[in-house]
């Protein structure tokens, strides 16, 4: 149904979300150091950095299928899956993740490297649901595989092949959301900080598909 080419400007727009106050560039409400940038260079080949700024901010790459050409809306019961490699620096935080309308939020992932083996699973729409799942094959710099079906009774993950979380609320049969892939910096409160020395941070989404039956 949907197969991620970060290059099209027909599938994804640069450096702009609803997700973010105003459609961005900042979100300081939400503990990010964000500043959203729109340059290819951050984005576009599938590998999502962060860069410091002068005044303390980074530039930061994210995509979404909002507001573009194709407008593309995940539904329920799709699965999407996708291949990343983690980033290695302690303040990155990547996720891939769902939006529309102030809500409608399923995240794939989010991930901290001061938490080396922890992945984040959450569902934020209706009764929702949330999981830590740790394994020592998730590791800062390496590569995981995830699946999710955004059922309409239960939201289920899968970790490199294994079933690992199931929600049992699901998004129910109406839900539809728009798919966000991006790298947010952390500013302190939940997570540390990017150290003082690190000027530039990145992950890898190397492959992203959606499925539809």
């Amino acid at each position: 149904m949907f197969t991620a080419d970060f290059r099209s400007t027909t599938q994804w727009v640069a450096g702009r979300s609803w997700a973010y106050p105003n459609g961005g560039p900042i979100n300081p409400g939400d503990n990010k150091l964000d500043y959203l940038t729109p340059d290819p260079a951050y984005s576009r080949s599938g590998t999502f950095r962060a860069t410091r700024r002068p005044d303390g901010k980074w530039d930061a790459g994210l995509l979404t299928t909002e507001g573009s050409k194709e407008g593309f809306l995940l539904r329920a019961e799709d699965v999407l899956e996708a291949r990343v490699r983690l980033p290695e620096e302690i303040g990155a935080w990547p996720a891939i993740w769902t939006w529309r309308d102030g809500g409608q939020e399923v995240d794939v992932f989010e991930y901290h490297p001061d938490n080396p083996d922890l992945l984040e699973l959450s569902n934020h729409v209706l009764r929702g649901g949330s999981y830590y799942y740790r394994n020592p094959a998730v590791e800062p710099g390496g590569w995981v595989d995830l699946k999710v079906r955004f059922g309409a009774r239960s939201v289920v993950w899968w970790v490199n092949g294994t079933r690992v979380y199931a929600d049992r609320s699901g998004v129910g049969r109406r839900w539809r959301a728009y798919i966000i892939v991006n790298l947010s910096v952390c500013a302190g409160r939940y997570h540390p900080a990017p150290e003082r020395g690190v000027t530039e941070m990145s992950y890898q989404v190397s492959d992203l598909r959606v499925y539809r039956s």
